[in-house]
């Protein structure tokens, strides 16, 4: 079971590398925050904003690509939270779901760059129960 949630906030802190996002249920009260590098929350800041860059960025290219294919971005989900022993830290795990010629693939991505391609779309975001269960404040 998946939980739909919306980019509730963008924290950038510009003395550090590490930023992050905060992601709130539709209908609901929960909260989980996600740790972003700084170039994904810029990304994602601008994309919502809808400042245009001289040139495609990383995510604009790749939004460009999916659509020049012919591809549809449906969705967004974070999939799984998993301890990484060998960075000390818990990372998140998400896919991209794209619709072309009539099959869904299902792209394994980091939650940041998902968010940074789909903010621009307005594309839904979901998280699984059991993440939200793990992580959400």
């Amino acid at each position: 079971m998946s939980i739909q949630v919306e980019l509730h906030q963008i924290i950038i802190r510009e003395m550090e590398h590490e930023q992050f996002i905060v992601l709130k249920e539709v209908d609901g009260e929960r909260r989980l925050p996600i740790l972003i590098g700084s170039a994904e929350a810029f990304a994602i800041d601008r994309r919502l904003k809808g400042i245009p860059a001289a040139r495609p960025l990383t995510h604009d290219l790749l939004a460009n690509v999916i659509e020049a294919m012919g591809g549809v971005l449906e969705k967004i989900e974070i999939t799984r939270l998993e301890y990484i022993a060998a960075a000390d830290n818990t990372t998140f795990f998400a896919n991209l779901s794209i619709r072309h010629d009539g099959k869904v693939l299902t792209i394994d991505c980091r939650p940041s760059d998902a968010i940074a391609l789909g903010a621009a779309g307005s594309v839904p975001i979901y998280v699984a129960e059991k993440v939200m269960e793990q992580a959400a404040g």
